[in-house]
């Protein structure tokens, strides 16, 4: 007997590293956005089943048999194969242009294929299921196309409730791994919330951009990485392949030099997808590498977080740095505060690992400002050049004149204001 913790594989090692495998006893659910993006994955299960000689159930409402077998090709050659056709009699109404497969002589055929007379009564098909599955002497995998197919045979979703909530269970028992396909817009939200509860495992497949995503949204005592992330893939026949698994130009990690940036400036996904004028989703997307940004995009990323647009491709080398730069600096873009209030350079490259980054900031005369320069989570500190200023940290007004340290540790000035007719000079230090 298996037990809870027995893995086996979905026959795609990149969607096993994404769900961790599969448990004996799962019931995995796809919501197909578009009819057709489960099937490559069900192919997969097919062949990693066969290579393992253990038997596969393909229960069928949607495709008559003569089309199943077509687009199962090669892997329908197998005496592993159980067909339990729900469509002749169902959705094919017993019409004669189906029931004309059923002439060629059945025992000559390396499947099987059990015709179900009477596919409109749940208990019929539960009936047959389970009478083929007790002929089975190994761990059996399902197949069920599809939830939606019940649906419109068996005329409401109460049937295909009650059937699904009686089978995931014994399914379960029984030590078997069962694919659920359901289209994805063709249901009610308590059928999807009821259907969730009951699953082990939930993946949701859709077209976002163009481009075919898989969304993993439930993993049962499993702790995928990629929870609630659309991934984008591609499909090559039976092959499934992830757009973050393909190698990098030159191994460049533009996501993790992106997140690099804004965590040293204290800045959050929102806060940097607001001043970009993209959504938060985009920016955790692109610091994972699963999508790049778009040009304009990234020239503003580029801009904001005061680095040329060349930084993002730069190839790592570990040549020695130089110890003397330019003192005119990189003009920072101070985007929280009203143009004009505040001029800045950053002295060092923000491409370059230290633990400081210094800047050169000057406040014109007259000037005040409503918040603090930086986002910036850390310690920081100042050494006024020229000039006078009064910063206001937790309701207390500071003076600081040209010579004075200003150092802060946890609390963040909430005002700023050049008290001369002179442009106020502050070198000014973020610890990292």
């Amino acid at each position: 007997m298996f037990n809870e913790k027995t893995r086996v594989s979905t026959g795609l090692t990149a969607l096993d590293r994404r769900l961790d495998g599969l448990f004996i006893g799962d019931n995995v659910i796809w919501y197909d956005e578009a009819g057709s993006l489960a099937f490559p994955f069900v192919l997969n299960l097919i062949r990693e089943s066969q290579m393992r000689n253990k038997p596969i159930i393909y229960v069928t409402f949607d495709r008559s048999p003569k089309n199943l077998l077509e687009e199962l090709g090669p892997l329908a050659e197998t005496p592993h194969l159980t067909i339990l056709d729900c469509f002749t009699h169902g959705k094919g109404d017993g019409s004669a242009v189906f029931s004309k497969f059923y002439e060629k002589n059945g025992a000559q055929w390396p499947y099987q294929i059990v015709k179900i007379n009477e596919p409109a009564r749940p208990e019929k098909v539960a009936e047959a299921i389970y009478g083929i599955h007790q002929k089975q002497t190994e761990d059996v995998r399902f197949v069920f196309e599809s939830l939606t197919g019940m649906q419109d045979l068996w005329e409401g979703e109460e049937s295909v409730l009650k059937f699904y909530s009686r089978s995931c269970p014994r399914l379960y028992e029984l030590e078997t791994i069962a694919y659920w396909i359901i289209e994805k817009g063709a249901h009610s939200n308590r059928l999807k919330a009821h259907i969730n509860q009951i699953a082990q495992v939930a993946i949701e497949l859709g077209i976002r951009r163009g481009k075919s995503a898989l969304t993993i949204l439930k993993a049962h005592n499993r702790r995928p990485n990629t929870l609630d992330k659309a991934e984008f893939f591609w499909v090559d026949g039976i092959a499934v392949a992830f757009d973050a698994d393909q190698p990098m130009t030159e191994k460049i990690d533009l996501g993790g030099r992106l997140k690099s940036l804004r965590t040293r400036q204290g800045l959050s996904q929102k806060e940097l997808a607001a001043w970009v004028g993209v959504t938060p989703s985009t920016i955790s997307q692109i610091e994972s590498n699963l999508i790049y940004p778009s040009l304009p995009a990234l020239i503003k990323l580029a801009q904001v977080l005061v680095v040329d647009v060349a930084y993002f491709f730069h190839k790592d080398e570990d040549d020695l740095r130089p110890v003397v730069f330019s003192g005119e600096g990189k003009r920072t873009h101070f985007a929280q505060l009203p143009k004009g209030s505040i001029e800045g350079r950053q002295l060092l490259p923000m491409d370059l690992p230290a633990r400081v980054e210094p800047y050169l900031l000057e406040i014109p005369p007259g000037r005040k400002l409503g918040r603090h320069f930086f986002a910036h989570k850390g310690e920081e500190f100042g050494y006024l050049l020229e000039g006078e200023l009064e910063v206001t940290i937790k309701e207390t007004a500071h003076h600081i004149s040209a010579g004075h340290v200003v150092f802060l540790s946890r609390d963040i000035p909430t005002q700023w204001k050049n008290l001369t007719d002179t442009t106020a000079k502050l070198l000014w230090m973020k610890l990292l």
